[in-house]
């Protein structure tokens, strides 16, 4: 229990967010086809960024879908519209010595820049931050950095999760919609309550019921979490996971489900409702362009749908007409800052009042998020 709260102060007393440009909106289709499209090298090679090497540290391998697919996807948009090398290194686990050593390996390769995408490279990261101060460090998910080389980014994604909460919410017949959840921190707990409040706008009585995995990916034990929601009755799965099981699951079962990271639609066509995705491509390339020219330095980056990072994917063909053109007004206004998924009056599951009517909370309330909303069904596990 110390532990939390020392990690939830931690957050909201380092966390800063910092502005940062991110380029022209793209959906993630169109930067994996720029990424293919040598246009604009050697433009970038000319103003310089072509010296920067970028090295990128991931979990997982890319594979063809999910996290590490959408990260690197940003990366080969950033190579292309820089000019900068960039090398991969995969398959690194977040606990024990092996991103320091993946790190150090890096920096023996040449690496100006270092983006690593997993919560828990973030302890490490900052340790070498200072032993390396000439390079510059960018952690994924993560709340520390310095106002030097060492810096962390993420993007809004509770956004486009509400989005497909509209969608989700329309397609349960039951009301009982199932949520396969990776770990029990602010970012995950952020994504099921908007998701929640989604489902509960568009079906006020359903409820979203949340199975804990304790793994980013795992396929065998996320396709058993969502199978045992299934098995209790869900007609809808949604997920805070990296891989296809869960989808795959309900398609097996005749359910639908909501994917995260990329458009997954071609893995559960049949079961496929909507998806939360990221274009990570103009963030890498703003800190490619920044280590070139000298300026960047470290701070903190946490984007939305107004700058493109985070978006909502394809819909099904059976999403309402009403429900699209209600997707689409809200993305406009969150787009333009006129509209929060988490402007209150919000309750917590018990019934308690947690955001006032007619506010939105600060960042810093959202970063330390740690309650459910009324309507999610399970419990947030201590530790």
């Amino acid at each position: 229990m110390k532990r939390r709260l020392l990690l939830l102060l931690s957050m909201l007393l380092a966390f800063t967010m910092i502005a940062a440009a991110c380029g022209d909106d793209e959906d993630t289709d169109a930067g994996s086809d720029d990424a293919a499209d040598d246009s604009g090298s050697d433009d970038a090679a000319d103003s310089g960024d072509a010296a920067v090497t970028a090295a990128f540290i991931y979990i997982g391998i890319p594979g063809d879908a999910g996290w590490t697919w959408a990260h690197d996807q940003g990366r080969a948009a950033a190579e292309a519209a820089t000019g900068a090398e960039t090398f991969t290194i995969e398959n690194v686990p977040e606990t024990g010595p092996d991103f320091e050593q993946a790190a150090r390996e890096a920096i023996a390769q040449g690496a100006d820049v270092i983006f690593a995408t997993s919560f828990g490279y973030m302890d490490a990261m900052e340790a070498l931050s200072g032993e390396f101060p000439d390079v510059a460090f960018a952690h994924a998910t993560g709340f520390k950095s310095n106002d030097t080389n060492f810096g962390n980014y993420f993007g809004r994604i509770y956004q486009a999760r509400y989005l497909t909460g509209l969608a989700a919410g329309e397609a349960s017949a039951s009301g009982n919609v199932g949520y396969v959840a990776a770990f029990p921190i602010p970012e995950v707990i952020r994504g099921i309550n908007a998701f929640t409040l989604g489902v509960r706008a568009a079906n006020p009585d359903a409820t979203v019921t949340v199975n804990w995995t304790s793994t980013w990916f795992d396929p065998a034990v996320e396709g058993d979490a969502a199978q045992a929601l299934l098995d209790a009755g869900a007609d809808v799965i949604a997920m805070h996971q990296d891989s296809t099981a869960a989808g795959e699951a309900a398609e097996a079962a005749g359910a639908r489900w909501v994917s995260y990271n990329s458009d997954m639609s071609a893995f559960a066509p049949n079961a496929y409702i909507a998806s939360a995705i990221w274009d990570w491509g103009p963030y890498y390339t703003s800190v490619i362009e920044a280590v070139a020219d000298g300026s960047y330095s470290g701070g903190a980056y946490w984007g939305g749908m107004d700058d493109g990072i985070v978006q909502i994917g394809s819909l099904a063909d059976d999403v309402s007409d009403d429900t699209k053109a209600q997707i689409d007004d809200l993305t406009d206004q969150m787009i333009a800052g006129t509209f929060d998924p988490f402007t209150g009056p919000i309750n917590d599951q018990d019934g308690n009042e947690v955001i006032a009517d007619g506010v939105v909370p600060g960042d810093g309330d959202l970063l330390g998020m740690f309650y459910f909303v009324e309507g999610v069904i399970g419990e947030i596990p201590e530790g």
